[in-house]
């Protein structure tokens, strides 16, 4: 404050204390309003720069809070080259409402992806209520079906508490929580032997990219996992009690698995068409081998150019490849991270 009261009180004492200031001649007037004018803009520059400066501040913390809930994923968990990116619709922001993790444990690599309503500062709450969930769960769970479960109790409690500090007048147990608040969200649990079971709860089935020759003699070949009916996103209804877990087939080596949300598939051009994702990955899966790397570097920039920059949600995506036939975990150690043989790339917030 000792800036603008010094800005402040030279304008005053200009105006008292000053002849010039006193006089009503053309040339004095100009002078005061010059005077008034440069004390002005002196204020509103430091005005400016105090804001500039909490904007940044609250951007290193939401960015410090958004990598402590979306860390960086490893190079490579139990045999398979992970490579993940994601970035927020919010120009500038690097908080997002997208989540994914990778976790090896004794029941296989078990994986989630999932996208919140919204975007931004709002939606971190969710992310870091479904993420907690499943880093706990997946350990403790020996079946797919029971993590679902806790993460579904697990959004239930934030909705709760939500409901109350925003409304506190409404009780301690709202009947609606927070209206129209809700997770899509995938599981998928890659057994040691290769094979695949998801839950999906309204999310984008991922994409398999096969490594064999395709009947055509193109050497590479995409596949959409669209197996079956998805669950209710979390949040919107309670899961039916049953909760069948859908076979998705072999994971074999050499090949690679492309899971992303939504944002990746509702890009838009100017001309309001979608963005191309299979073809895009066609082109990508014809490279042998296929690199998580160089899929995820071929699908972010095609799908910025085609959106012309930002597009209008939030984007993650996740590829990891099979290599189990070249690098075997030893027993016991299945979920250790060990670095990466080829191509390193840990998760980048663009």
């Amino acid at each position: 404050m000792g800036l603008p009261a010094a800005w402040g009180a030279a304008a005053i004492t200009y105006k008292l204390a000053c002849p010039l200031a006193q006089e009503d001649g053309l040339g004095a007037r100009i002078a005061t309003c010059a005077v008034f004018f440069a004390v002005g803009t002196g204020l509103m520059l430091h005005v400016r720069r105090g804001l500039l400066r909490e904007l940044r501040q609250i951007r290193k913390v939401a960015g410090a809070a958004q990598g402590a809930l979306l860390r960086p994923l490893p190079p490579r968990v139990d045999g398979l080259n992970i490579a993940a990116a994601q970035f927020s619709a919010d120009r500038g922001a690097t908080v997002g409402g997208d989540l994914y993790e990778v976790i090896g444990t004794e029941h296989g690599v078990r994986i989630v992806m999932g996208d919140v309503r919204g975007h931004g500062l709002a939606a971190l709450g969710t992310v870091a209520a479904v993420l907690g969930s499943f880093r706990e769960a997946v350990h403790d769970e020996a079946e797919l079906a029971g993590v679902l479960r806790r993460l579904e109790r697990a959004m239930a409690r934030h909705l709760r508490e939500r409901a109350r500090a925003e409304h506190p007048s409404s009780g301690l147990e709202p009947d609606n929580p927070v209206a129209e608040e809700f997770v899509t969200v995938l599981l998928l649990e890659i057994g040691p032997d290769g094979e695949m079971r998801a839950l999906n709860c309204g999310h984008p089935w991922p994409y398999l990219l096969r490594h064999h020759t395709g009947p055509v003699g193109v050497r590479g070949h995409v596949e959409h996992l669209a197996v079956g009916d998805p669950l209710p996103p979390l949040g919107l209804f309670p899961l039916p009690a049953e909760l069948p877990v859908v076979h998705c087939g072999p994971f074999l080596p050499g090949e690679a698995l492309f899971l992303h949300t939504d944002g990746a598939e509702d890009a838009r051009d100017g001309d309001g068409r979608f963005f191309p994702l299979t073809t895009t990955l066609t082109e990508a899966a014809r490279t042998q081998p296929v690199s998580p790397q160089a899929v995820l570097r071929t699908v972010l920039t095609q799908l910025l150019r085609h959106a012309g920059g930002l597009p209008t949600d939030d984007v993650a995506v996740l590829v990891l490849r099979n290599d189990r036939q070249h690098d075997r975990a030893p027993s016991g150690a299945r979920g250790t991270a060990r670095p990466a043989t080829m191509d390193p790339q840990p998760t980048n917030h663009l």
